[in-house]
């Protein structure tokens, strides 16, 4: 395709000016490098993968996630190593699965279908309410290695710290509290999944999500109908909730039962 030349600048003399000269580059020291993708250790295991690939096929694609990003998390989680001896057979078994305590891990697609709300980028930093076994903790840290959880179980908190370490989930900083509170010192967050069933959403969670942020948590009490919740704080502060399912999660304690 044929192309028209501008015609030379003229000066008010008529005299040709000539192209005007090319800016000058700016030197190596103030040009701005290009932005490197995130990257942080993230262990991988090979036991019982072609379990995880057809977990991921069958209980969690089929039933509609498709954040790439997710199902590779799924993939990759040794499932079976975040589950008591006496349920190995059944680490990727299309239910949830009891770890002691009262406590349970819930069912592979639930954990995929919270992550996915979650609509985690790389740097969110992620708080989660009830660490139980460590297992969606290591399936957030997939995704981002900037991830928080609290255990209100003593005993659970402990186990779950020294197994993340041991796994090498390093890029996860757990502690034993009381969830509802949150956790301040690390506040705001990007994103915060509650693993516990509340009668309402913590106020504390609301005050230290960032603007722009969700909380996924079930929403109700033991004997009655519980749904699994999306709220979002738009720039402004306010609120907008949706409900996504119904489901079924073992109850939050502490200051969540004082609170009903």
């Amino acid at each position: 395709m044929a192309s028209i030349m501008p015609a030379p600048a003229t000066s008010a003399l008529g005299q040709s000016q000539g192209p005007a000269p090319a800016a000058a580059e700016k030197p190596p020291s103030e040009q701005v490098p290009a932005e490197k993708p995130l990257t942080w250790e993230r262990p991988r295991f090979d036991e019982r993968k072609a379990e995880r690939l057809r977990m991921v096929a069958g209980q969690i694609e089929a039933r509609g996630v498709k954040k790439e990003a997710v199902l590779e998390a799924m993939r990759e989680v040794p499932r079976h190593l975040f589950v008591p001896a006496d349920q190995l057979g059944a680490a990727y078994a299309d239910a949830p699965l009891p770890i002691g305590y009262g406590q349970t891990i819930s069912q592979p697609y639930v954990v995929a279908l919270m992550t996915e709300l979650l609509d985690l980028k790389p740097g969110d930093k992620v708080l989660e309410i009830g660490t139980g076994s460590g297992y969606q903790a290591a399936v957030l840290s997939e995704l981002t290695p900037c991830v928080y959880t609290i255990e209100i179980i003593p005993e659970l908190a402990r186990q779950a710290a020294e197994r993340l370490q041991k796994l090498g989930y390093r890029t996860i900083e757990p502690r034993q509290g009381d969830g509802y509170h949150g956790w301040k010192e690390h506040a705001p967050f990007d994103a915060i999944i509650v693993t516990a069933a509340a009668g309402h959403v913590p106020p504390p969670l609301i005050e230290q999500l960032k603007p722009g942020g969700r909380i996924v948590i079930p929403i109700g009490g033991v004997y009655e109908t519980q749904n699994l919740v999306v709220v979002t704080k738009d720039l402004d502060g306010r609120l907008r909730t949706r409900s996504v399912l119904p489901v079924t999660f073992v109850p939050m304690t502490g200051e969540a039962q004082k609170e009903k």
